[in-house]
């Protein structure tokens, strides 16, 4: 992650932690899954996404969206999956087929509850290890589709 990012990611994240007091009540474990949707957030500003969505739920559901961004005219749901650098399994693996139809169906509800349902839409996933000295964050563009959410990245 590039420096500037980093440590902006740090003092916004201290502000906000300060400001909200939210922090003391996580777990450990989503406290790291916290910050890992704050770096890819950071990640995807700096690579040029609008962003205009964060955990995004669907009305009435447990469905939720972590990141929602525009990619030029494309409409982009992310999903963000991070774990430690010892967890033997990547982070991007847990979205299984049963996930990718509760993104989609909560996309669906985005789109029509934004009225954008003619725009070009992208489903991406971003990995994040987290280690205490840094996080490591990979984009999967296009990691799934809408139609038979058939498996394009793994």
């Amino acid at each position: 992650m590039n420096p500037a990012i980093r440590m902006w990611h740090g003092v916004l994240r201290r502000m906000s932690q300060a400001i909200l007091g939210r922090e003391r009540d996580l777990t450990p474990a989503a406290r790291v899954g916290r910050e890992g949707e704050e770096a890819a957030y950071w990640h995807l500003r700096g690579k040029g996404f609008i962003m205009v969505g964060r955990n995004y739920r669907a009305r009435g559901s447990h469905k939720e969206i972590d990141l929602i961004g525009w990619e030029g005219d494309t409409l982009v749901f992310v999903e963000v999956k991070t774990r430690s650098p010892e967890t033997p399994v990547a982070p991007e693996a847990a979205v299984d087929r049963a996930k990718e139809q509760l993104l989609i169906a909560a996309a669906r509800e985005y789109r029509r509850q934004a009225r954008r349902l003619s725009a070009p839409i992208r489903f991406d996933i971003v990995s994040v290890l987290a280690s205490p000295d840094e996080m490591k964050v990979e984009h999967f563009r296009d990691a799934f589709r809408e139609s038979a959410s058939q498996e394009v990245w793994r």
